[in-house]
């Protein structure tokens, strides 16, 4: 089967042969459909991550937003069959953890990232094996399609489990959304779901254009403004005090400090956005001020499979489409060059493979 293996960091993935997985004990192995290319995938093509000791390693099969069909499973594996529609979440929980136990298999102990760890190759490939199958595949929907889940399945679900589980965003919440990338569209598409009203920031006027089109109340351009400090100043204006919910999509310096200010009292900031080589996983906070008005940071990582009925079930009660944040399908071979546009911030909305045959 072909599949994208990282070959060096910051350099054209290598498109090739490789066998076809077969499934262990408590595997399935998945015909993958569709596969979304994710701003983590460009972090990883980056070679981010060696301060956190998270670097992706040489070698590495890419991907981890598949959507598609199971095609085998293991001898133990209860819940599946071959023809069965099916979303892998990126965060691979062992099923048996007491996180795992207790909803958060996102955060398992002995969990794995899928396309991010040798032992979990990824979905830029034809078929992919999914550990721990019972527990970590989810069905898919009748009504939801393959591309459509693709990009469901890791910027859709991020943003899910940071704004109703992490966050506990409700009806009437300001919500402010620092940076409209795939993950920061999704935020406000589900945020005005929930009921939110919800400021949506970029530096890119079609991006925020989108953002107006998926639910968006207000926009925000950095860029149009005076002063450094006159983001915060503005959505606390809009908002009549600041945000209850602020979400840092994008991860840099500026729009993690900016998130944390533009709370007001009590208000909660949600760390989605992963820092770059600038930051190196650090970013200076105003500690004294968090402490004055009790504002809580939170840090939010994928969606435990669990949560994935829940989600469903607001995105058809909702009538929300996952599939309007795809604005481009791509084949195989095409994912170097996307990435490399991310680190330009030259993508809007979400791209998903399709073509995984070339």
């Amino acid at each position: 089967m072909r599949a994208a293996i990282l070959r060096e960091y910051g350099e054209p993935l290598a498109i090739r042969e490789i066998p076809e997985p077969e499934p262990g004990p408590d595997e399935a192995v998945v015909r993958v459909a569709a596969c979304g290319v994710c701003r983590s995938d460009w972090h990883a093509w980056m070679g981010h991550g060696e301060w956190a000791d998270d670097r992706v390693p040489r070698g590495q099969v890419l991907g981890h937003e598949p959507a598609g069909e199971v095609v085998a499973v293991g001898r133990s594996v209860a819940r599946f069959a071959p023809g069965d529609r099916v979303v892998v979440p990126f965060s691979l929980g062992d099923g048996t953890c007491p996180y795992c136990r207790r909803g958060a298999g996102n955060v398992c102990a002995d969990g794995r990232a899928l396309g991010f760890e040798p032992d979990a190759a990824g979905a830029f490939a034809e078929r992919v094996a999914v550990p721990a199958a019972d527990y970590n595949l989810v069905e898919r929907p009748p009504w939801l399609d393959a591309t459509a889940a693709a990009a469901l399945g890791c910027r859709y679900m991020t943003a899910y489990h940071a704004l109703a589980d992490r966050a506990g965003l409700g009806g009437g919440d300001w919500l402010a959304v620092h940076g409209c990338g795939g993950v920061g569209l999704s935020a406000i598409q589900l945020g005005d779901a929930l009921g939110a009203r919800v400021v949506a920031v970029d530096v890119d006027e079609d991006a925020l254009s989108l953002a107006s089109d998926l639910g968006a109340d207000e926009v925000v351009n950095p860029t149009t403004l005076a002063a450094d400090d006159a983001v915060t100043d503005r959505i606390v204006e809009l908002t009549g005090g600041g945000a209850d919910v602020s979400v840092d999509a994008l991860g840099i310096a500026e729009t993690c400090r900016n998130s944390v200010r533009s709370v007001r009292p009590r208000g909660t900031h949600v760390q989605v956005g992963l820092t770059t080589e600038t930051e190196r996983g650090e970013v200076s906070l105003p500690t004294d001020w968090m402490t004055r008005w009790e504002v809580s940071f939170v840090g939010s990582r994928g969606m435990p499979p669990t949560s994935y009925d829940d989600l469903f079930a607001l995105v058809e009660a909702a009538d929300v489409d996952p599939g309007a944040l795809v604005r481009r399908e791509i084949s195989l071979s095409d994912v170097s060059d996307r990435l490399a546009a991310m680190g330009e911030y030259d993508v809007r909305g979400v791209e998903v493979v399709t073509d995984l045959a070339n």
